[in-house]
């Protein structure tokens, strides 16, 4: 578990900022996003805030506690370091419950100012960029606020495409229940997505993608636009309650396999290619993702 949970004896009335400043000799920067974040809890397991006073009894505070279960960087430099993560791998834990993800690798090999420069889908695998130092960090975040970089996707799509194509539809968030879903038509933001064919057999293309804006879902949900949506996909092209029920893991592999036609999204991350401290870096993933849909 990478959160651990630590409880603190109160002996006098004080601001819970105070006591783990003084008490626990947090850092202000620590102790506020611990607050922030909701990580802090009293002994009635009722969340605590900014500028609360607290009296007696204890308190309990979740840290992150990263562990290795053996993933190691592709690339790694004195700034920063390139991950190659396996589909089905979140990049950062999403609550306090969350079991392993890869901030655990990043931080167990890094230390904790190790961070992400920019996140994947959990089921999407490839390429991420990591920053290990705070100057990494904010240099190589505004290179992807400023779109100068280059990635390449893989996917496996239904059916069969012909041709090279341009989508530009734009993309919203969809009229759903499902909160993640985009869609696109002719309202919301411009978007722009580069699709290649490369390969075709047993009903299915093989294509290389290249986004050109960075939208929400962009290939997931250009593709589907296009006709063509991915393998395995859980949420696009398929009935919502469905989704539903594939995104609160209500289903087993056999029935996503039967309803999606795989047991993950087959998106795969392979080339990133950026320019840092005037260098540039080229990086192509090691994994084998053309079996992948076997």
């Amino acid at each position: 578990m990478p959160y651990i949970q630590e409880q603190y004896e109160i002996k006098e009335k004080c601001l819970i900022e105070d006591y783990l400043i003084k008490e626990l000799d947090f850092s202000s920067s620590f102790a506020t996003s611990l607050l922030a974040k909701g990580k802090i809890l009293d002994q009635n397991n009722n969340r605590l805030r900014k500028k609360q006073v607290i009296k007696d009894g204890f308190i309990k505070v979740y840290i992150f506690k990263a562990i290795s279960k053996g993933l190691k960087p592709l690339f790694d430099s004195f700034h920063f370091a390139i991950f190659d993560k396996p589909g089905g791998l979140k990049v950062h834990p999403s609550s306090i419950s969350s079991e392993y993800t890869l901030l655990d690798e990043i931080q167990y090999h890094f230390g904790k100012d190790a961070n992400l420069v920019h996140r994947i889908d959990a089921e999407t695998s490839g390429l991420v960029l990591i920053s290990k130092n705070p100057y990494a960090e904010m240099m190589l975040k505004q290179m992807f606020e400023d779109k100068k970089y280059k990635k390449k996707y893989y996917a496996w799509v239904e059916k069969e495409i012909k041709e090279e194509c341009k989508i530009t539809a734009k993309i919203k968030n969809a009229s759903s229940f499902i909160k993640l879903k985009m869609q696109a038509g002719k309202q919301g933001k411009d978007s722009t997505t580069l699709i290649k064919p490369l390969r075709y057999e047993r009903n299915a293309t093989l294509v290389q993608a290249i986004p050109i804006t960075g939208r929400q879902h962009q290939i997931r949900v250009h593709l589907d636009f296009l006709g063509h949506r991915i393998i395995g996909d859980p949420i696009y092209g398929i009935d919502e309650n469905a989704c539903n029920d594939i995104l609160n893991r209500k289903i087993s592999d056999e029935k996503r396999l039967e309803i999606t036609g795989a047991t993950r999204l087959l998106l795969h991350a392979v080339y990133l290619e950026f320019t840092f401290l005037k260098q540039n870096y080229k990086f192509y993933s090691k994994q084998d993702f053309l079996k992948q849909r076997d």
